[in-house]
């Protein structure tokens, strides 16, 4: 089994994701969580705005399968925007649709996320819906549109790895949309299964954004990618202000400052919450490098341990469905 695979099998895994909840972030997550409460994350934004970068706000929290649990979430959300306004600092909010009730009712979650959306208007803050596996893509797309008809504050993602994302960026190009490579493992029917192939569409979907949308992010944390976007615009005369850069939170910080110094519009993708289980996996499983990332920044003992009994407890799985 693949690297990726396991780590991606990991944060799928409700037990682990409870278990890991208890303890807290004492499992190398503290340094790519921007910590467990609204108070902390203010701060942690506070200190990078002061170097001229903004922030998108994600408040973590997966397997949401009950009301109240989502309900929960749209009032942590909702004070989260509170906040932003309070403090003034310059920051958005990231939300995932089955965080809302998407996996629960499809009107219950449009009827929150409504409520969201109405109010981080008013505010002039914008939301991003982050998009997550295959099977919530295109009910995903119907909410965003849906609000899109009532509200201009909302814009999504588009995973380069999806055969059908080529079409989304077409359909969805006067939307400000977050430029990604792809998280989830998903199967050879739908998604590219290659780095190569993933890498492409991710390149050439981000020149097209950029000629062509409203606003364009590009996440990653790819120099590669990077370089030849800065290449990209300074050749078609783009201005900086038709896009940004975005990075994790705890990932990379010299290069963020470095584009941030340099003058191009950059956002940290910060995340907080006790609920950082699922969220901390998935970092590990997109890039070999970033499991090299944490292993220098944030790997400890009690993550080693963590994680072997995340792995014992995948593979006696496999073994066990095996057998039966």
């Amino acid at each position: 089994m693949k690297l990726k695979d396991l780590f991606i099998s990991l944060s799928e895994n409700r037990t682990l994701n409870s278990a890991a909840q208890k303890y807290g972030l004492k499992f190398g997550a503290q340094n790519v969580v921007a910590g467990t409460n609204i108070d902390e994350a203010i701060e942690s934004i506070k200190e990078l705005n002061k170097h001229g970068i903004s922030c998108t706000i994600d408040n973590l929290g997966e397997f949401v399968f009950e009301k109240s649990e989502a309900l929960a979430a749209k009032q942590q959300i909702l004070a989260v925007i509170e906040r932003i306004n309070a403090d003034q600092v310059d920051a958005h909010i990231s939300l995932k649709p089955s965080q809302l009730g998407l996996d629960i009712d499809y009107d219950f979650c449009y009827e929150n996320l409504k409520e969201i959306v109405s109010i981080a208007h008013q505010y002039g803050i914008f939301v991003n819906f982050d998009m997550e596996n295959y099977t919530r893509l295109h009910t995903s797309f119907q909410l965003l549109e849906s609000l899109n008809e009532h509200y201009d504050n909302v814009g999504t993602v588009i995973q380069a790895y999806f055969f059908e994302s080529d079409q989304n960026i077409e359909r969805y190009k006067n939307f400000r949309l977050r430029l990604v490579k792809g998280a989830y493992k998903e199967d050879p029917s739908v998604a590219f299964q290659t780095k190569k192939e993933i890498d492409q569409k991710f390149i050439e979907q981000i020149e097209y954004h950029l000629l062509h949308g409203k606003f364009t992010s590009i996440a990653t944390h790819d120099h590669n990618v990077i370089n030849h976007v800065k290449q990209f615009v300074k050749q078609h005369q783009i201005s900086n202000e038709k896009f940004e850069f975005q990075m994790l939170y705890g990932f990379r910080k010299d290069m963020q400052l470095s584009l941030a110094k340099e003058g191009y519009n950059f956002c940290t993708y910060l995340p907080f919450g006790s609920d950082w289980y699922g969220y901390f996996m998935r970092r590990l499983a997109e890039r070999p490098q970033n499991l090299t990332l944490v292993t220098k920044q944030v790997f400890n003992k009690k993550t080693n341990m963590l994680l072997g009994i995340g792995t014992a407890a995948f593979v006696l799985g496999r073994v066990t469905k095996r057998k039966s």
